[in-house]
């Protein structure tokens, strides 16, 4: 029973972690999984278990590999960050992800200039 209470821990705080990396608070990723905000802390916390179905869900829905929810696999947080953003890109329609594009450029043509000053 300890070795299921500490993996639901471990589970837990690595979906707290990537929930985080995403930039979702408790309420938008319990409604984007389809899930009650009680539920998401819960879970976060190890005071629950989670199925896995839910595992697939979240899995899907914060771009992450099962193993870094079970095998508590971490990266260095902003390449973590990185790999998010990208898997969040790759799903965009392509107008919008034509828009992301634009003002990713924008950004970077403002940062090269700001480094010249």
């Amino acid at each position: 029973m300890k070795d299921k209470k500490a993996l639901d821990i471990q589970v837990g705080c690595q979906i707290k972690k990537a929930r985080e990396a995403a930039g979702y608070t408790q309420d938008r990723f319990a409604e984007i999984i389809g899930m009650g905000t009680k539920n998401v802390s819960a879970i976060e916390r190890g005071v629950v278990g989670v199925s896995l179905s839910s595992i697939k869900k979240i899995c899907e829905a914060l771009c992450i590999s099962s193993d870094t929810l079970l095998l508590n696999k971490t990266y260095d947080e902003e390449v973590e960050q990185i790999d998010v953003f990208m898997e969040r890109l790759k799903r965009l329609p392509r107008k919008q992800f034509e828009l992301v594009m634009d003002i990713n450029n924008k950004l970077f043509e403002a940062f090269a200039l700001q480094g010249k000053t």
